[in-house]
């Protein structure tokens, strides 16, 4: 991917594991990608891929029995003009330089809001809090702050909304409320985990354009998570697609929806239904939808060689199903961990 920005984030390959009863998950392992100032990165993939747990990695909030066990994620922070590079993978979770990044400089909307707000507490209490602890406001102040930042996002009536419960709130008002918990320290970074999945349309594209000028406004860089190509396609410039806990291809969004070489890459986008194209009926002879063949592997087993050679329709006998493949750069800011596309 080429980009001229400065640095935000790197991730170097990072390692996060489960340990069960039943054996351990590498939900991350080894993934590496770059986030710019500035930038938005999508990272795309099927349930259970490793992106939710990559993000949870860089706040270092993974829940337990998960723990990062390799890698490193190196924070480029500026603190008074000075770039401070930090390894947030050394840093214990819960000291107090951590919780200053986490949410200050690093925030987290959440895909589910309903389950990630207190249904306790009322709005307005949930913001101040955090522009408190962040900022050092006192109570009046940060309340006139949290009705700024409701109002910034769109909030129908802040000054009546901040007094609400999470319960009162439609569902597309309750993701505006945690993206302006999220921007209330104007972070350099947000992460966005599926942010708009149980959002009606309407609301998702309100949500979404919201966003990109809360972006331009800010200039923070934006992670995006989702496994929707069309909002990839919609919101993001450069893009990493992740299989298993790696990264099996990065380009920009150009080069992603037009000349993907990844075979799971090229799967996905092959099984995304396009207007005016019509799917089988029984009976009408019409071509189906296509589907990506087989099923994700099992956690607990994965297949010897590429994880995804179960499923690929080019895979190469012998070597697919034996050598574990590597990162190569296919072009100039194209990289892509597949044999057949080294021409194994």
């Amino acid at each position: 991917m080429n980009n001229n920005r400065e640095l935000l984030v790197e991730v170097k390959n990072l390692q996060t594991y489960f340990f069960l009863d039943e054996g351990t998950v590498h939900a991350v392992d080894g993934a590496d990608f770059d986030i710019h100032r500035g930038e938005t990165l999508g990272v795309v993939g099927e349930s259970g891929c490793g992106k939710s747990v990559t993000a949870r990695s860089i706040l270092n909030i993974v829940p337990k029995p998960g723990k990062t066990v390799g890698g490193e994620i190196l924070y480029h922070r500026k603190v008074k003009g000075v770039v401070q590079t930090i390894d947030l993978t050394k840093m214990e979770p819960q000291s107090d330089e951590m919780r200053q990044i986490r949410g200050a400089e690093i925030a987290m909307v959440f895909q589910e809001p309903m389950t990630s707000l207190s249904p306790v507490h009322t709005i307005g209490n949930q913001i101040t809090e955090a522009i408190r602890l962040h900022q050092g406001l006192d109570r009046a102040a940060a309340r006139e702050l949290a009705i700024e930042m409701l109002d910034l996002v769109g909030m129908p009536l802040p000054n009546r909304t901040i007094d609400e419960y999470a319960h009162q709130l439609s569902g597309g008002m309750r993701q505006r409320a945690m993206i302006a918990m999220a921007l209330s320290c104007h972070p350099s970074l947000l992460i966005a985990d599926e942010p708009t999945t149980a959002l009606d349309v309407t609301t998702e594209a309100q949500i979404l354009k919201l966003m990109r000028q809360l972006q331009d406004e800010l200039g923070m860089a934006i992670m995006y998570i989702t496994h929707n190509l069309g909002v990839i396609a919609q919101m993001t410039e450069n893009v990493v697609v992740m299989y298993m806990g790696k990264v099996v291809e990065e380009a920009d969004v150009d080069t992603i929806f037009y000349n993907p070489q990844h075979p799971y890459t090229q799967a996905l986008l092959q099984s995304i239904p396009r207007l005016g194209q019509k799917t089988a009926r029984r009976g009408a002879g019409q071509r189906r939808l296509t589907s990506i063949r087989g099923m994700v592997p099992d956690p607990y087993a994965l297949p010897k060689g590429c994880p995804f050679h179960p499923r690929c329709s080019q895979m190469i006998a012998g070597q697919c199903d034996q050598i574990e493949p590597q990162m190569i750069e296919v072009a100039p800011g194209h990289k892509v961990r597949c044999l057949a596309c080294a021409g194994a």
